[in-house]
């Protein structure tokens, strides 16, 4: 919430009025049209939020701001009442039965001007003052706590200046991964290397390890596993030879003329 707004965040009006935030703090839209936003105890029905308006619908984790202008002809999201800098302000927001409270607040008398009053978090139970020292910045219809610099980068920077942990941390994880991936290719090919055997055996009917080892069944040579490559490769893409020479068989068409039919000729056919 902002009290005194002097050149903060504006209205679409382009007025700087005093304005309340709400946080959806759930992980699922929430529609609050219906609901009640008041600045008194004893009149929780205060301003009513329109029902007829779609940008009353919060997405998850997401803000929505209105503006304490005392102008509700202004919009859904221009409220009835206005708030006293020089007071303390309840603000509270009711279900739309207008008797179960969903939260409320009280901001202290004397804010500072252009400066908040909200969660530390989003969703948080501290409130604080925003804007009043370096790092607490006002932040209407967005996360209340903004980093501008990462702690654990920084800290690491500090204790490697050099770069030197930087560089074994990198060749050790890189290291690490190709050893896993030898394990690992290892593994899978004895595995298989002894399946094939077996299957071999059980194919030639040989129960004895040491008669296969002997006649070295299930053992391939690699020029064995290279012509079986080449002939899936061709199988599998119609790979085939390319010709030297193309023949190609086009059809010719002859338009008819009498003057070359041999039934007209000027000769008669000779009688027998």
């Amino acid at each position: 919430m902002l009290i005194v707004n002097e050149e903060n965040y504006q209205d679409d009006y382009g007025v700087h009025s005093a304005w309340i935030e709400l946080f959806n703090t759930s992980f699922g839209t929430v529609d609050i049209k219906g609901c009640y936003l008041t600045n008194d105890r004893n009149n929780p029905t205060m301003y009513s939020i329109p029902k007829s308006d779609a940008l009353t619908k919060i997405k998850p984790r997401q803000h929505v701001l209105f503006w304490a202008d005392g102008k509700p002809e202004r919009g859904t999201f221009h409220v009835n009442f206005m708030l006293d800098p020089n007071k303390d302000n309840y603000i509270g927001l009711y279900d739309s039965n207008g008797k179960t409270l969903i939260d409320e607040v009280v901001i202290p008398a004397g804010q500072i001007a252009d400066h908040s009053y909200g969660r530390l978090e989003d969703g948080g139970t501290t409130w604080v003052a925003k804007g009043v020292k370096h790092g607490s910045y006002v932040t209407p219809s967005t996360n209340n706590l903004t980093q501008d610099k990462n702690e654990k980068i920084e800290n690491f920077r500090e204790q490697d200046a050099s770069g030197i942990g930087m560089v074994l941390t990198a060749m050790i994880v890189v290291f690490s991964g190709l050893l896993i991936l030898f394990l690992i290719f290892k593994f899978v090919g004895n595995t298989a290397v002894k399946m094939s055997k077996r299957n071999a055996m059980k194919a030639h009917g040989i129960t004895d390890k040491a008669e296969a080892k002997e006649i070295g069944l299930g053992r391939r040579s690699g020029e064995e596993f290279a012509a079986i490559g080449m002939a899936m490769h061709e199988y599998l893409n119609d790979v085939h030879d390319i010709e030297d020479m193309i023949i190609t068989i086009n059809k010719v068409k002859r338009t008819y003329s009498p003057w070359s039919s041999k039934i007209y000729t000027l000769r008669e056919t000779p009688k027998k």
